[in-house]
């Protein structure tokens, strides 16, 4: 038990950092297509190479980033399956777990 759960609370923390990133790379991402039009007019060889290189840049970090958004999707998924099955089969530890959670919370929260 105590591996399993120890796992599930790295892949929580962790998704915490994910999230983040994944909204900052969509910031990034608005951003230099922006840019990208903004600069549409500007004439020349090298300013249409380097519009070429970011929107090809982009096209692969925008495919990168829909393939991380459905990896957080389904370890989010599994992880909600993991918690279920555990309580389905131990009912009163789940019981005590949230118990304890809950009074934590409470004397976190009568603190302030």
């Amino acid at each position: 038990m105590g591996s399993s759960a120890t796992g599930e609370t790295k892949e929580a923390n962790i998704a915490i950092p994910k999230d983040k990133l994944l909204e900052d790379l969509r910031l990034v991402m608005a951003d230099a297509e922006d840019l990208l039009h903004a600069t549409a007019s500007q004439a020349g060889e090298s300013a249409a190479a380097a519009r070429a290189r970011i929107q090809q840049n982009l096209h692969l970090v925008r495919e990168r980033l829909l393939d991380a958004e459905s990896a957080v999707v389904d370890r989010t998924r599994e992880a909600a399956k993991s918690t279920d099955r555990y309580v389905h089969e131990h009912p009163w530890q789940a019981i005590g777990i949230s118990a304890c959670i809950g009074a934590i919370i409470g004397i976190l929260i009568a603190r302030r």
